[in-house]
């Protein structure tokens, strides 16, 4: 969460900052500010809102940048969104600016210091502690001022700071938080994401934990926390910039939502071996003796990430007979877990800059747990730091809404549980039968895109309600977690996902004829008790939408409104189930007005906790 973008040795340099940081804009868009150098002096601007609104201002100020700019777009996290809350934050005589992504835990006490030495705040954040501790330690080097300071932080982060005195001068710092640099014809620029690049960029530099970067015109030098300088030789980037367009699109996630038949056929190529019924999967980093010897299975994430490991969880005790256990990162980290031997990790997340599944991923690798990363982004730190990685290969996915990426993640979980159990006990013929299904997948999904229209006039319908349950069994059940996560962020509803089976058992008690209830039933194992459960629902009054792939006469009383989607076997279903829930949303959020793309008090990549 938050973006940091800034470049040294381009003359108008506010706009190509500008430029990166629109495409950081997913980091969080509550406010956004940029800052750079005229008659060597600090100038900056800061507006609530998005960056759009920063754009505008700077225009209108003719602020373009003398070779050096530094911005920001930032997701609250201390403060609420506004001017003064906004980065960059300079020191009392504006001769430091400083932007700033991640939490300072030891603020207040910070705070408190400074006060009492007689520095005036002008924000509530903890950032601006960060800018008035290197200012108070400035005597004629930037680069000593940051080092000195940065034992008194506590806390994740990443900072980029500039100074008067030094005017061609970025230094740049990261904890347990991203930062890249990247370099191309004398130019070099610090970003938080390497995407942000402009495609000319290839050649990047990822700042490792307690590193300190000093970047000017062409030139990085890298140093220890000692100030011991580092060598260390650029990756190699692909780019997909041509990608970052809406297109004919009103919204980024419905074109993504779109693009699930062909993100489907990109995480499958090249990846399946029909003859043998199985999957070849590259970039394991794990030799067919070591798969062998795996006994169980942890499967990490957050959100969405989550609810497609509980999918891959289930396929991989299925196919593969192997005992697997799905957490929350976010409290598996604290957990101080119990690792034993035979486990292997599987991590997912599709930034890989998930705050909460590194800090997990780094406590497991101390136990000596050999970690797999699933997602999306090359050159992430869990693409840096797992010990193998299976890309999504989902291209970048914009909205702050996963659709293509959790398809793509159910999908490579399938892949790697099929592997699994062609290793174990599962059959040529039952591999094949399995990827039969997979293959099939692209063209099922193309079906219901095809019919998006009428569940859009369903979404009509079911717009006016503030309270939904999603209730599905097996497989739909996390399907059900997933759809009510959708619907919860871009429309706002209130909406559970439950297990059906439970619903008797509390929830129930919310039933009512201004409650409805959204039934995944493409389970064909417990379809009849599925059809139980709402016969349940409907004796409370409720009103039920049923997402089925089993002919409409099956759920006829049952069901008021059907959503038909093509029939598969249970594992799988799981996707197309989750397109239907992915158009429902979007369309009952497009009927109430709400900001789809970019929903309120949320960010595509959650790297603060």
């Amino acid at each position: 969460m938050c973006g940091i973008f800034g470049c040294v040795g381009l003359d108008e340099s506010v706009k190509a900052v500008l430029s990166g940081l629109r495409r950081l804009e997913y980091r969080g868009y509550d406010s956004a500010g940029v800052c750079t150098f005229s008659n060597d002096k600090i100038i900056f601007e800061k507006q609530v809102g998005k960056i759009s609104t920063l754009d505008e201002a700077t225009e209108k100020k003719g602020m373009k940048g003398n070779k050096l700019a530094l911005a920001h777009t930032r997701w609250a996290t201390h403060g609420k969104p506004t001017k003064e809350n906004a980065h960059p934050h300079l020191d009392e005589k504006n001769t430091l600016a400083l932007v700033h992504n991640g939490i300072i835990e030891n603020h207040e006490v910070l705070r408190r210091d400074l006060k009492a030495k007689g520095v005036k705040f002008l924000s509530d954040t903890d950032s601006e502690v960060i800018a008035h501790l290197i200012a108070k330690d400035f005597e004629e080097d930037l680069l000593g001022a940051v080092q000195r300071s940065l034992p008194l932080l506590e806390g994740s982060f990443a900072i980029g700071v500039i100074h008067e005195k030094e005017p061609n001068t970025i230094i740049a710092f990261c904890k347990d938080a991203p930062l890249a640099v990247g370099m191309n014809e004398g130019v070099t620029y610090l970003s938080s994401d390497p995407n942000a690049f402009p495609s000319e960029v290839k050649n990047v530099v990822f700042l490792s934990n307690g590193e300190i970067a000093r970047l000017q015109a062409g030139v990085l030098e890298l140093f220890d926390g000692d100030l011991t300088p580092i060598q260390r030789e650029s990756l190699i980037i692909e780019r997909h910039d041509q990608v970052f367009s809406k297109g004919d699109y009103e919204h980024y996630t419905l074109k993504e939502i779109d693009e699930q038949p062909m993100a489907i056929r990109n995480a499958l190529f090249n990846r399946t071996h029909y003859d043998f019924g199985t999957a070849t999967l590259e970039g394991l980093n794990l030799s067919i003796h070591e798969l062998l010897e795996v006994e169980r299975v942890l499967i990490l994430g957050c959100g969405t990430s989550y609810h497609a490991g509980i999918i891959g969880a289930m396929m991989i005790e299925e196919l593969a007979r192997v005992p697997t256990q799905i957490e929350i990162a976010s409290e598996y980290r604290y957990s101080n877990p119990i690792v034993l031997p035979g486990t292997l990790v599987i991590a997912i997340s599709q930034s890989g800059e998930t705050a909460d599944t590194v800090a997990a991923v780094r406590e497991l690798k101390t136990k000596g747990a050999p970690v797999l990363w699933i997602g999306n982004v090359q050159g992430s730190t869990l693409a840096r730091e797992a010990d193998g990685a299976l890309f999504l290969r989902a291209g970048p996915e914009i909205g702050v809404c996963s659709t293509k990426a959790f398809t793509n993640q159910v999908v490579v979980l399938s892949l790697f549980a099929l592997m699994m159990g062609r290793m174990r006990h599962l059959s040529r013929d039952e591999g094949k039968a399995f990827l039969d299904c997979l293959m099939r997948l692209p063209d099922e999904v193309q079906t219901i895109l095809d019919r998006k229209g009428d569940i859009a006039k369903l979404a009509k319908k079911y717009a006016k309600y503030d309270n939904f349950f999603f209730l599905g069994r097996r497989y739909m059940y996390p399907v059900s977690l997933e759809a009510a996560l959708k619907l919860k962020e871009i429309s706002y509803i209130n909406a559970n996902g439950y297990p059906a089976g439970e619903l008797k058992h509390g929830p129930i008690a919310l039933i009512n004829e201004s409650c409805p209830t959204v039934a995944f039933t493409t389970n064909q194992t417990t379809f009849p008790k599925m059809k139980s459960n709402l016969q349940e629902v409907k004796a409370r009054h409720g009103l039920v939408l049923a997402v089925s792939s089993v002919d409409h006469r099956a759920l006829d009383g049952v069901a008021d409104d059907l959503i038909q989607v093509p029939q598969t076997i249970d594992p799988l279903a799981s996707v197309l189930a989750s397109v239907a829930g992915q158009l429902l949303a979007y369309y009952i959020a497009l009927e109430r007005g709400a900001n789809i793309d970019q929903p309120r008090n949320l960010a595509k990549a959650v790297t603060v906790e």
